[in-house]
This record gives C-alpha cells, sequence and structure tokens, in this order.
C-alpha cells in the first residue's frame, strides 16, 4: 500500500494523538480558491486530506455538501480538473496524504484504468467511493489496491458482527468510521458510543479507524479523538467556504482566511484528544 499514509498514521501514533482529516469539495467556489485552501490545510494542523469529487447526484451528503459540489460543477470543475489539484498541491507538499472521496459514476465515464493511472502520476494515496459495496470490489476496488492505491471503506452504526469482515476485507490506509445513521452535517453522536464502536472494529482490523459525521468545533474533535485514531472533519468546512461567499458565489478574503482558522482551531482539539482521555 501507499507508504504516505502508512508514514502519516505511524508518526501520529508515535505522538500519541489522533489524525485530523479534512474534507473539502475540489473547485468549490472555484479552481484557484480551492488550490489555496487545499495547500493551507496542512499549514494549519490538518494531517490528511479529502478532496471531494464534484457529483450531480451525491446520495450520501446533506445540503452543505451537495451545494458545494453544485458550486463546483457551475465554476467547471472536472475530475481531470480534480485530478489536476492534487498534481499542483504535490508541487509543494509531498507529505499529506490526499484521499479522492466521491461517487463512481465519474470515475466510470472517465474510465477506470485512466483514472488509477492518472490518480497514481498525481499523488493520489486513497479512495473513498462511497456508492461501491464489497459485491463490487472487482470494478475499482481491486484494480486500486493493485496500483499501491488505498481503498478506505466506510463502517456505519448498522454494519454488523456479519456484515463487517467484508467491509473490511480489502480496506486499507484507514477505516472510516460514519458515527450516525444519515447524511452528512448531522448532529453529533454521544462519544461514549463511537468509543464502543471503535473498540468493536478493531477487533477485526490493525487498520487506524477515523470518525466523522457531525464534527463542527475544537470541542467535537477532542472528544471524538479521545476515542478514534482520527478525526473527520467535512461539513462544518463547507459551511465556511459557503459562508465567505459573496451573494453571487464568489471568493472573497475571508474564503482561505476563515478554513484556516477553523482547522487551526479543529486541530488544537485533535491535539488535546489523548491528554483529555487521560484525564
Amino acid at each position: 500500500m501507499t507508504a504516505r499514509m502508512d508514514r502519516r498514521f505511524a508518526a501520529l501514533a508515535s505522538e500519541g494523538r489522533p489524525a485530523l482529516v479534512t474534507y473539502f469539495m475540489g473547485g468549490d467556489p472555484d479552481y484557484a480558491s480551492s488550490l489555496a485552501i487545499m495547500k493551507a490545510l496542512p499549514k494549519a494542523g490538518a494531517d490528511v486530506i479529502e478532496l471531494g469529487m464534484p457529483f450531480s447526484d451525491p446520495m450520501a451528503d446533506g445540503p452543505a455538501i451537495q451545494l458545494a459540489g453544485q458550486r463546483s460543477l457551475k465554476g467547471g470543475q472536472t475530475l481531470a480538473k480534480t485530478i489536476q489539484m492534487a498534481r499542483d498541491f504535490r508541487l509543494e507538499d509531498a507529505d499529506t496524504p490526499i484521499v479522492l472521496m466521491g461517487y463512481y459514476n465519474p470515475i466510470y465515464i472517465y474510465g477506470v484504468d485512466r483514472f488509477l493511472e492518472d490518480a497514481l502520476e498525481a499523488g493520489i494515496d486513497g479512495l473513498i467511493v462511497v456508492d461501491l459495496p464489497p459485491e463490487m470490489d472487482d470494478e475499482l476496488c481491486i484494480p486500486a489496491l493493485r496500483r499501491g492505491i488505498n481503498f478506505i471503506r466506510l463502517a456505519t452504526p448498522t454494519t454488523d458482527a456479519k456484515r463487517l469482515p467484508a467491509v473490511l476485507e480489502n480496506t486499507s490506509g484507514f477505516v472510516y468510521y460514519v458515527s450516525m445513521n444519515g447524511i452528512t452535517g448531522s448532529a453529533l453522536p454521544d462519544p461514549s458510543v463511537i468509543g464502543g464502536a471503535v473498540r468493536r472494529i478493531k477487533q477485526h482490523t490493525a487498520l487506524p479507524v477515523c470518525v466523522g459525521f457531525g464534527v463542527k468545533t475544537a470541542e467535537h474533535a477532542r472528544a471524538i479523538g479521545a476515542s478514534s485514531d482520527g478525526v473527520v472533519v467535512g461539513s462544518a468546512i463547507v459551511n465556511q467556504i459557503a459562508s465567505s461567499l459573496t451573494a453571487d458565489g464568489a471568493a472573497t478574503e475571508a474564503t482561505v482566511a476563515g478554513v484556516e482558522a477553523l482547522v487551526r482551531s479543529l486541530a488544537s482539539g485533535v491535539r488535546g484528544a489523548r491528554v483529555a482521555a487521560a484525564e
């Protein structure tokens, strides 16, 4: 598997703290601003970047990410441009793992072999494709793994003991635990319940378990990070971007700066997570 992801989680384990995994939509609100946001994330404290691939029918996403995808597509973003964004990012950052996150339809249209070749060349480390179940691993998962690209699977509260081994079988990089049923951007679940779920997953895998859906503040990040290997934040970042735009959806001086400030705050929460857990 890709060494970059493994190195990052090994380094964080040696520090005794969870990862901060940050999601944003590629091309929202425009290519240049989106690339500037991506470059700002590691400097503000992000450990892993999830780069959203815009799609017209994002069934697992809440209103915030749906609107971000619409803004991105309206601005002319394509899958090729999203891969190019990773390529441009890699000119300055060779260490931060990048995960492409989205849906299978744009990849299928792009062509699986071409997509994987371009993604690998651009420095992509992993994929999260939310609408490809384990039964369809031959479509993309297995070809990705053969090229050394992590395929990161989602586990949920409804993933029972019978289903979990199938979900984990070809998963690599980390396991993304969706901490509640429903869509992205929902309410924060009970951290004590999350702790039990993470322990249950860890009985079946040695992979890091990162928890997402609903994390909005440093306090949330600290609470979730106390019982997981990573905290995933998406909708809060996307909402921060949206709140900075002009009435017609254009970026402002506050667009990148606002994301930086939010991620810096979230990073402080994550970095205090192990301390909070020990108290």
